[in-house]
């Protein structure tokens, strides 16, 4: 078919709705509605494509005809004119893109994902970490140009000696450039991958550095820390009681509002958006517990029970690691109180593992046994809390132990 079937004057005047031939697999097309369109159509490998190549209100016939012959020179090179247009117009955004930088690609992450962060620390953490390792490396370039000698460069100073922070800056940095690829503003392979990539280059964390644990007070020892916690009177001092009676962690202790407490059941139950697994907790409170929520109700002034300096808002989240270096045990840490607790149930009682694991709120490792698992075995876990309150009341002397109790 011989190109050039169709005037400039036809195009303007065609008004019936169809598709008009001019030649060469070039076609106009007209909608319905009357609007006018091109439209080339070619075979590759035995298959009909169609590529628009734009209005004719935007495209005169002579451009058109130009495309359509651009397509056909494509064609005799064994080029797909579809895949070609799309190469040009990424490698058009990736120019574009030079200006965006990774620091503006990284802020803009964090504004994107922000609402499905729990706390405003997590928030805060990642803004710190970036801002101390990786902005004054490549924040500033273009997003488009971080490759795998720039991610090393920031890693490899810290990879040996802060393991844990060098790993979440290396999966914040990936999360980052596949968001930017995800954006069209670069393309190929995640220089911060770990897997087939990184983990070719730098050695594994376990074999680098061990897993700092949380310090833990030793459960014998609970006695005497909780009479000298019970001695400080303030707000932080009952909240991180409440904490190790409950065996929460400190953020939903700290957090802990009255909305949340059903005294007359004795039952503190915290919803799921701000529980670390994002599923609703029970947590049986105890009488030693329920004391705490009682001398606490003769000074509410906010919607939480332990409130903070600020109107309605809760206790800071260094004000735990506070109060205990005021206690002269700067050594140990809110969070470590839950390896107690847990060091505790495995050492001095006999309930079953699951039962200990449900009062921290931990998730179940075994897909098919959490499929199964429909209860929170919240009966079994009231006596539980119970029998930790009672030994938390009860120093222990050296040499004494106290007995395995059999799971009622």
């Amino acid at each position: 078919m011989a190109a050039g079937k169709l005037t400039a004057l036809q195009v303007s005047k065609m008004k019936e709705a169809g598709r008009y031939a001019d030649g060469g697999g070039l076609y106009l097309q007209v909608s319905k509605v009357g609007t006018k369109s091109w439209l080339f159509r070619f075979m590759l490998d035995g298959k009909a494509r169609e590529m628009g190549l734009g209005s004719v209100d935007t495209v005169p016939l002579a451009n058109a005809r130009e495309e359509a012959e651009q397509c056909r020179r494509q064609l005799r090179d064994r080029k797909d004119p579809i895949e070609e247009r799309k190469a040009r117009q990424l490698e058009a955004a990736l120019d574009a893109a030079k200006a965006m930088t990774f620091r503006q690609c990284a802020e803009a992450y964090i504004d994107a994902h922000k609402t499905g962060w729990k706390n405003a620390k997590h928030k805060a953490q990642w803004g710190s970490t970036l801002e101390t390792y990786v902005y004054p490396v490549f924040g500033s370039l273009a997003v488009k140009s971080v490759d795998t000698g720039l991610v090393l460069k920031v890693l490899e100073p810290i990879w040996q000696t802060k393991t844990e922070t060098a790993s979440r800056v290396r999966g914040r940095v990936e999360s980052i450039l596949d968001w930017a690829t995800a954006r069209g503003l670069r393309r190929g392979e995640n220089p911060a991958r770990w897997r087939g990539h990184l983990d070719k280059l730098l050695p594994p964390r376990s074999k680098v550095q061990k897993v700092q644990h949380h310090a833990a007070l030793p459960y014998e020892e609970m006695g005497a820390f909780m009479k000298a916690l019970r001695a400080q009177d303030s707000v932080g001092a009952r909240g991180l009681e409440f904490q190790i009676l409950t065996a929460a962690r400190p953020g939903e202790a700290y957090g802990a509002k009255w909305s949340e407490i059903d005294a007359d059941k004795k039952v503190w139950t915290i919803p799921g958006e701000r529980m670390k697994a994002g599923r609703e907790h029970r947590v049986p409170l105890s009488s030693a517990a329920m004391a705490i929520i009682e001398a606490m109700k003769t000074i509410k002034v906010s919607d939480y029970v332990f409130p903070g300096m600020k109107d309605n808002r809760p206790l800071s989240g260094m004000a735990f690691l506070q109060l205990l270096k005021r206690m002269n045990r700067g050594d140990l840490t809110a969070h470590g109180f839950r390896s107690t607790f847990r060091d505790w149930c495995a050492e001095q009682t006999a309930y079953p593992r699951d039962v200990e694991e449900m009062a921290l709120a931990h998730t179940i490792g075994n897909k098919v046994e959490a499929a199964y698992r429909r209860g929170d075995l919240f009966e079994k876990r009231t006596r539980l809390m119970q029998d930790w309150g009672n030994f938390c009341a009860m120093p222990v002397k050296k040499g004494n132990v106290h007995p395995i109790k059999k799971a009622k």
